[in-house]
């Protein structure tokens, strides 16, 4: 790589990986650079098609909903059709708490396999020994009524900050948790505030597909077994 890195004001995360391999060499080959940049860039197209798929069907299905992002958009751009700024994206706590249920309801990635590395004691007093194989249903454990009352009934204030302070951290895992969760967690999140506001901005959304319609498909990313209709209409006016 023959890149000049001083000249940048801001690094991006491939200049990381290069500067890193710069400081330490032979810890990453070219190749392991590519798999990264791949996998930061590449693996996560399913998971917020996924994302993008359920947050416009509760979107469209919640019209109460669908006011309350709009309004807070109005209130971050007003009449302008500008682009959105990393600024704005801040500025939209609503929309993050819808995308947050959403993902809470519909997990991009439904389950989660682990190898434990020590000896677990559960409360019930038996042990799983280190070595084990464990999956984490994350589609079940966020329906846990013990975290989340009511869980079949959408609700972004449950991820108002009094709400999120009552619940353990890990009782919400839609990217895993600990060191090895996604490492594009935060890129996602700005993606889908990205995407749905420029929608929002432009088109009223309502769900023609009913949630009795359809199944949902735990598969490796979570799918419905039939497409999901959704009709676009154009906003008049963003308030």
């Amino acid at each position: 790589f023959n890149i000049n890195l001083s000249a940048k004001t801001r690094k991006a995360f491939l200049d990381n990986l290069i500067d890193y391999e710069y400081k330490n060499p032979g810890s990453l080959s070219r190749s392991d650079i590519m798999e990264e940049v791949d996998t930061f860039m590449f693996e996560g197209h399913d998971t917020t098609s996924s994302a993008v798929t359920f947050s416009l069907f509760v979107i469209g299905t919640y019209p109460d909903v669908q006011e309350k992002i709009v309004a807070e958009l109005y209130d971050i751009f007003g009449e302008s059709d500008r682009n959105v700024e990393m600024k704005d994206l801040k500025q939209m706590e609503y929309l993050e708490k819808v995308i947050k249920e959403t993902l809470r309801m519909y997990p991009s990635v439904p389950h989660i396999s682990r190898m434990l590395t020590n000896d677990i004691k559960l409360d019930d007093n038996r042990t799983l020994p280190a070595g084990t194989n464990v999956s984490l249903l994350i589609y079940h454990m966020n329906r846990n009524p013990r975290f989340y009352p009511d869980p079949e009934k959408f609700d972004p204030e449950r991820f108002s900050e009094d709400e999120v302070q009552k619940r353990h951290p890990f009782a919400y895992i839609p990217f895993s948790a600990g060191p090895r969760n996604c490492i594009g967690q935060k890129f996602a999140m700005m993606e889908l505030k990205v995407i749905l506001s420029t929608i929002l901005r432009k088109l009223q959304v309502e769900t023609i597909t009913k949630r009795e319609d359809f199944v949902l498909l735990s598969l490796l990313i979570l799918r419905s077994n039939i497409p999901i209709m959704i009709k676009f209409k154009p906003r008049i006016a963003l308030a």
